[in-house]
């Protein structure tokens, strides 16, 4: 089951994030492109901090 952000799609560009989890895995994709490849994140809960962090930037 995929699902996307509440924060996507903010100013109207039609950037949105979706994501899958399962068991210890998740999945991230573009929902403008569902069929397209996706990213497996073996530690969701690191990406997340690293993202509250402002490691990638905005």
């Amino acid at each position: 089951m995929w699902r996307k952000s509440s924060r996507s799609n903010t100013g109207g560009n039609g950037n949105c994030v979706e994501v899958s989890l399962a068991g210890r895995s998740a999945r991230v994709r573009d929902s403008k492109n569902p069929a397209g490849p996706t990213v497996a994140l073996p530690d969701w809960q690191g990406f997340l901090d690293a993202v509250k962090r402002g490691t990638f930037g905005r």
